[in-house]
């Protein structure tokens, strides 16, 4: 498959990005946003068996401080995320000409992609959304502690330093934020009103960094048709530990978007938090 690496400036920064074209012609674009940790190449081949599955363009690209994108030299501030989600996502789909992006997002990058459907002037075709965060929790505190044990002491440092230009800066931004007293109160629950866009939620049962309290804030709080499938045995990277069954949940929910079928949890018989739109 023929893949594109590049370059461009967005938020005044310039970040690298990996375009994947589509079999099926006038599919949306799905764009991958990223975790707290990650980047373009940490996606490893989940990008290729997504169009594959889908027949959609992927775009996927490193924020400011991550991967092989401008490496970061200030601390993040408090409203980091929806800078994000507001300034910078909607520069970069501009600058590649994506008008009407599905975006499928992961923890960090899941609550992204939830305030960019809930404030920008052009909200997404749909969104997935993978261990997303709405609110600060107490396990989600002590993961991140748990991280930085390991990026001082476990190889974690080693093993970013394999996929980003600063691995020391790009963990700090992320940790050193998200422990920060103020972060705390950090909580994007009354933007989820916002969102009238199909949503895909996606949880592993066993998530060390969230319980599913988030997905039932989410629910409870947008606008539109959703629905979640939630993983048993399953952490906080489910697009990794169980990939066949998050590449066919993705893949029927944007064959669903694609043919005007979607339906509410609340609109159809059933258990609502089967895993179906």
């Amino acid at each position: 498959m023929t893949t594109t690496l590049d370059h461009l400036t967005a938020g005044g920064h310039r970040l690298e990005y990996r375009r994947l074209p589509g079999r099926r012609s006038g599919a949306p674009c799905l764009v991958l946003l990223h975790e707290g940790l990650g980047s373009v190449g940490l996606w490893r081949d989940f990008p290729e068996k997504l169009a594959a599955a889908t027949g959609c363009p992927v775009l996927a690209y490193s924020r400011y401080g991550y991967g092989g994108s401008d490496p970061l030299r200030a601390p993040r501030p408090l409203h980091y995320l929806q800078d994000e989600a507001l300034l910078v996502l909607p520069e970069l789909l501009e600058a590649l000409a994506v008008e009407a992006p599905l975006l499928v997002g992961h923890s960090d990058g899941a609550s992204i992609a939830l305030l960019h459907a809930a404030d920008a002037p052009r909200p997404p075709l749909g969104l997935v959304a993978m261990a997303p965060h709405v609110f600060v929790e107490e396990v989600t505190v002590e993961g991140i502690r748990r991280a930085g044990e390991a990026f001082r002491e476990g190889g974690l440092a080693e093993r970013l330093a394999r996929h980003h230009r600063d691995a020391e800066a790009t963990f700090r931004g992320w940790h050193d934020t998200w422990l920060r007293p103020e972060f705390r109160a950090w909580n994007i629950e009354d933007r989820l009103p916002g969102i009238t866009a199909p949503l895909l939620l996606i949880q592993g049962e066993d998530d060390e960094y969230a319980t599913l309290a988030q997905l039932d804030a989410i629910e409870a709080g947008v606008s539109g048709p959703h629905g979640r499938l939630v993983l048993p045995g399953c952490g906080h990277v489910p697009q990794r530990e169980r990939e066949a069954e998050v590449l066919a949940a993705i893949a029927a929910f944007v064959a669903a978007i694609v043919s005007g079928t979607v339906v509410s949890e609340t609109e159809r018989p059933g258990r609502a938090g089967d895993g179906g739109l």
